[in-house]
């Protein structure tokens, strides 16, 4: 996660008031064992979600506290979804809202619009709209953070390719030189 992100959520004491019980377990601690988007942890992940779904649904005058709860929550599977896991059924971008509902469900106590907005982030891959405009933006923001946690990454590797490539262009040239 960005530092100044880091620095924004530690600031904002209501933010981390309202997913501090979250956040303090145990389970959703382990988030941060799995990676998500090649170098973010599944906890990281979460955390920038909730934190944009709280900052925005607040500034519209909407459910920002579950917005905050269903972002954290929104990815809480505890495997490497890049493997496959033989007790699984289908693929994972189709069946890990329901896991994470369902996980989340055992440790907490969700209400109806929680469990639709953690359940059915992964529209338009799943066939269900969320039912709620917190739910919408909780589908956005995930979809927002993934790419960019994707493109950090990626943008980092293609320079290190055209650094690498250019380098040894020019060590052959002086050598051919002298």
């Amino acid at each position: 996660m960005k530092q100044y992100l880091q620095d924004l959520i530690n600031k904002d004491k209501e933010f981390l008031n309202i997913i501090n019980e979250l956040i303090t377990n145990d389970t959703v601690l382990q988030m941060k064992n799995y990676l998500q988007h090649y170098e973010t942890t599944c906890y990281d992940h979460c955390l920038t979600v909730s934190y944009y779904c709280y900052l925005i649904c607040k500034k519209y005058n909407l459910d920002y506290r579950y917005a905050a709860r269903a972002g954290m929550l929104h990815d809480l599977f505890l495997y490497n979804w890049r493997e496959r896991q033989p007790d699984r059924k289908g693929f994972h971008a189709f069946t890990h809202g329901r896991t994470a509902c369902e996980n989340a469900c055992k440790l907490f106590e969700l209400n109806d619009k929680e469990k639709d907005m953690i359940i059915n982030h992964m529209w338009p891959v799943t066939l269900y709209l969320p039912k709620s405009i917190e739910g919408i933006i909780l589908t956005f923001v995930d979809k927002y953070s993934a790419m960019s946690e994707s493109f950090e990454v990626m943008k980092s590797r293609l320079f290190m390719k055209k650094t690498f490539r250019y380098t040894y262009a020019i060590l052959s040239l002086m050598i051919i030189k002298f």
